[in-house]
């Protein structure tokens, strides 16, 4: 099949600049946009953490550009809009910019008029990526639009936090509205908890001054095969679509909660319908990100808007090689976008995480089931082109190593702190609790990972939270 983007004349003479707020070392979705454009030829600079971690070994990179000095206030991005003035000065002339995380989007969403003269961003009116980010406002969105959401109680008193958990039915899963102003370091708060008692609920509710926004209690949808779905797209005005799909996580890490470490693009007539829907609702302008899960009657419930590309992206690429980042890069630069041309079938792997994820639940993905749409038959070159890595790239081999290292770097340096000065008979069981770190979180399952932008995120753990909680 020849290249449709190739053959639309792709003008890579505007700079892009990914930008990324969160500390999260393995971020591979800012990767697979610094690659995704950089093949195009397009000048790609990143503003990331000091060096941009394995990401900023990459051939296809300019430059890496340090984020705010001290961090960034989301409730006060001026910070930002220094540094970002600072980097278009750098680059000398007007750039597309890419948010990459929640913070990010809604900083840029708060800057942008300051900013239109030296970059080129989705216009997004109503400070929107806040709204849609705000677990609250989208559970409110979702009922005026009838997007199908778990039920969910914004309690106003400690006293209403728990009877709401009781009526929802415990477990109950808890979210702080806007996990972006989660503290750094505050002990016990995380982006969403699993609630197993009402006293509990309670508790949790009378932080709420401390976490920065109100806490929301939701109904408790249990995981089980293909519960866990999710949507990319790129939107131009007015939430028509450029390129849009749904897929399936088949491993999450953390295993059954997290990020997908191994996904498969798979059409699904309720899921897409429910997306496009709520972005044209919206007037979306640029790329989002959603993630679903399937409840025990088969509906599918919206449980997160990212707006912003997830991580695992680069799943969503067509057969001449079109994906959201690079359909969204060409609307702004008022070229037009080719037909999306086949690509359903596709899987994506982050190596490091889906190899934890196999180990933590002791499975590799499933078989496709006899229901699933297979693939159309092709030459062995065409099917490994169908599996998409989020690291390892033949033409861009640094980054992947760079990663492994830093990885098991990591993993070998934790491991030493937890076996440093335990006595000698106790070894042998600090060892068993290295090699099963699931034995160690039974105190709170469930529980998702830390939302908090403002930190390293270790290993085991992902930057962008996902909303989907199990026991």
């Amino acid at each position: 099949m020849k290249d449709t983007v190739a053959m639309h004349a792709f003008a890579n003479h505007v700079p892009a600049v990914v930008l990324r707020l969160d500390r999260n070392p393995f971020h591979h979705g800012t990767l697979g946009a610094v690659r995704s454009l950089g093949r195009k030829g397009v000048e790609v600079h990143a503003v990331v953490e000091a060096g941009g971690g394995p990401m900023g070994r990459s051939r296809y990179l300019r430059a890496a550009h340090p984020g705010p000095v001290g961090g960034l206030d989301p409730e006060a991005p001026e910070a930002l809009l220094e540094c970002l003035t600072a980097v278009s000065e750098r680059i000398g002339r007007p750039a597309v910019l890419i948010a990459m995380d929640d913070l990010s989007a809604i900083a840029v969403a708060r800057v942008a008029p300051a900013l239109r003269d030296r970059f080129r961003i989705p216009h997004q009116p109503d400070n929107l990526p806040a709204r849609v980010a705000d677990k609250a406002e989208l559970s409110r969105l979702c009922s005026r639009w009838d997007v199908p959401h778990p039920e969910t109680v914004v309690p106003a008193s400690g006293a209403e936090a728990a009877e709401a958990a009781w009526r929802l039915g415990l477990p109950v899963v808890a979210k702080w509205s806007r996990p972006w102003l989660l503290p750094a370091g505050a002990d016990g708060l995380r982006s969403t908890t699993l609630v197993h008692t009402t006293a509990e609920a309670r508790r949790l509710y009378e932080r709420s001054a401390e976490a920065g926004s109100r806490m929301l209690l939701q109904r408790f949808l249990p995981a089980g095969p293909d519960t866990d779905w999710f949507f990319h797209g790129a939107f131009t005005r007015g939430g028509r679509p450029l390129l849009a799909g749904s897929g399936r996580k088949e491993l999450s890490w953390p295993v059954r909660t997290g990020l997908t470490a191994v996904g498969r693009w798979l059409p699904d007539p309720a899921v897409e319908e429910a997306a496009l829907r709520l972005a044209e609702r919206l007037g979306y302008q640029g790329i989002l990100d959603l993630d679903f899960r399937r409840d025990e009657r088969g509906v599918f419930r919206l449980v997160d808007f990212n707006p912003r590309p997830g991580a695992q992206f680069r799943l969503f690429t067509d057969a001449a090689g079109l994906d959201v980042v690079q359909a969204m890069y060409l609307d702004l630069t008022g070229q037009r976008v080719p037909r999306p041309s086949g690509g359903a079938g596709r899987v994506f792997v982050a190596e490091n995480y889906a190899l934890l994820a196999a180990v933590r639940a002791r499975s590799l993905p499933r078989r496709r089931p006899a229901a699933d749409p297979a693939p159309p038959k092709r030459g062995p070159a065409a099917e490994r082109a169908r599996v998409e890595a989020a690291w390892f790239a033949a033409d861009d081999v640094r980054p992947f190593l760079a990663m492994l290292a830093a990885f098991l770097g990591r993993g070998a340096a934790k491991g030493v702190r937890v076996l440093r000065g335990v006595p000698a008979q106790g070894r042998r069981t600090a060892r068993a609790v290295v090699r099963a770190p699931r034995q160690r979180g039974r105190e709170q399952p469930g529980v998702a990972p830390a939302g908090a932008v403002s930190r390293p995120v270790p290993p085991e753990a992902s930057a962008e939270p996902d909303e989907l909680v199990t026991r």
